[in-house]
């Protein structure tokens, strides 16, 4: 099985709503061993929002407020990767454009190639390309990869027909198609990625971070989220 793992910025920075929270990414990484070790072959995203949310901004142009969302999802999959390797873990970090010594650049043969080798893989960067949330990139990277599925473990718990924290009403879908999704604008993931998953038949399961054990849970457990369907 393969599964490419969408983590929240802001869930990883936890209670402290910046930056991170060590004590949250270790039993993250914890938990992609668990699965690791079971068979699994793991790619990652993550979100940048714990350092930038550069679209709140109307003082900096979008490129480049959008270059440096980019550029905080390289220094969370450097960290990130850090922690994982502190747990047993090898890693490799790919980008869509040259960051020096931090990272190597993005092919489908070379995360195979990582992937062949144990390895988890975290794609940073996003695409490479402004006006991309890193939504679109995960779903694209999970197509390119031939992964089973798109884990998005986010700081809500799955779907709902509205923003719970909004509305009182709001109610979890436990299941439901990438069609209504579209349909009813629900936002899962941005409309790019959100069509993207659909032509490409990409299932995504949107789970809740803080949840115990959630990762091992969402493959191997009683998952709690919701399926998005592509059928």
């Amino acid at each position: 099985m393969r599964i490419l793992l969408k983590l929240s910025g802001e869930a990883l920075a936890g209670e402290k709503k910046f930056g991170f929270d060590e004590e949250t990414v270790k039993k993250v990484a914890l938990q992609v061993k668990e699965i690791h070790d079971r068979g699994a072959e793991v790619g990652i995203v993550i979100g940048g929002g714990n350092f930038w949310r550069g679209r709140t901004s109307e003082n900096i142009d979008r490129t480049k407020a959008d270059q440096i969302g980019m550029l905080a999802t390289v220094m969370n999959c450097i960290y990130v990767s850090e922690i994982f390797r502190s747990v047993g873990l090898e890693t490799d970090i790919l980008t869509p454009f040259e960051v020096g010594a931090f990272t190597k650049l993005f092919s489908k043969d070379r995360a195979n190639k990582y992937f062949k080798k144990g390895k988890v893989v975290f794609f940073a960067g996003g695409s490479g390309h402004p006006y991309f949330s890193t939504d679109t990139p995960t779903v694209l990277r999970a197509i390119e990869i031939e992964a089973d599925m798109v884990l998005l473990a986010k700081s809500i718990d799955g779907v709902y027909s509205a923003d719970p924290a909004k509305d009182p009403s709001a109610v979890k879908y436990d299941t439901i198609s990438i069609n209504d999704v579209i349909a009813k604008n629900l936002q899962v993931v941005d409309m790019t990625a959100s069509i993207l998953a659909r032509d490409n038949k990409m299932e995504l399961w949107v789970f809740g971070l803080e949840g115990e054990n959630s990762i091992v849970n969402a493959l191997y457990g009683e998952f709690n989220g919701t399926k998005v369907t592509v059928e």
